[in-house]
């Protein structure tokens, strides 16, 4: 088996293993007692895996899962898969990475589209975001 075909099985396995997380936290229902139509609404990135279409500065096909316990799960084709945290704010939302907070701000979010713009120290990381292909 070739590195490359070894890269797309350990892609393969990546997406099916957080699709599954996915479905197992909206099955028990993480994270949505007591809220509203509008609150979930607004949520409509919540247990999705998210794919980088474009950044300015992280590699595209990373992934992004914002998990409605506030796991947040990333996943790269070339690093091992990193479990970080999220949480909602009155501006956008909160991505927490090895014990760092970086604010962030909701640019768009439609059912195909999700961009965001994390305030990181330096320059901002812009990150265009569509649902990952199964």
């Amino acid at each position: 088996m070739s590195l490359q075909d070894k890269a797309r099985r350990y892609w393969r396995v990546v997406v099916l293993v957080i699709g599954a997380l996915c479905i197992v936290a909206g099955v028990i229902g993480y994270g949505q007692g007591g809220r509203d139509k509008q609150g979930s609404a607004q949520e409509g990135f919540v247990n999705k895996v998210w794919q980088i279409k474009t950044s300015n500065s992280i590699e595209p096909g990373m992934l992004y899962v914002f998990l409605s316990d506030g796991t947040l799960v990333m996943a790269s084709p070339s690093s091992q898969p990193s479990l970080g945290r999220w949480t909602r704010t009155e501006k956008g939302l909160n991505m927490i990475e090895e014990g760092i907070t970086y604010p962030t701000e909701i640019l768009s979010l439609s059912r195909d589209e999700f961009r965001i713009r994390s305030l990181n120290p330096g320059d901002p990381v812009e990150l265009q975001l569509a649902p990952a292909a199964h």
